[in-house]
Parts: C-alpha cells; structure tokens; sequence
C-alpha cells in the first residue's frame, strides 16, 4: 500500500480513522476525514490497513500508482 484517499461522499467524520492512524489522517475544518500523508511510509502501513478496514462506511480507499480505485 502506498496511498489511500478519503472518498467524500461517504465519510460521516466518526474519527475512527484519526484514532487509529493519527499520523496519516486528520479531521479537517468541517470535521471529515481527510489523508495528511502523500505517501504511507512502510511502517505506518498496518495503521492504515486497520483503520481502512474499521471504516464503518468504507470510505478510505487504496488507491494504485495511477491514482485509480484498487
């Protein structure tokens, strides 16, 4: 995995992804995910895979070297 996005639409600001990955996503102004890294270092990897995992709308999303859904 090397970069995830937060799909918009979907995220409803739990925070859960904050929680469990503060060093990769942030709540912005409006109080929604948002990903504050461009690229996930290696050992920040599992975090992301959980948080993207425990996303209760599975708004976090890997995305490839073309910036395309996974």
């Amino acid at each position: 995995m090397e970069r995830v996005r937060v799909n918009k639409d979907e995220c409803i600001g739990c925070g859960a992804c904050q929680a469990i990955a503060p060093n990769v996503f942030s709540l912005n102004d409006k109080g929604f995910a948002e990903v504050i890294k461009d690229k996930i270092p290696e050992e920040l990897t599992a975090d992301v895979m959980d948080a993207l995992e425990n996303c209760p709308t599975n708004a976090i999303e890997e995305v490839n070297e073309d910036n395309k859904k996974e």
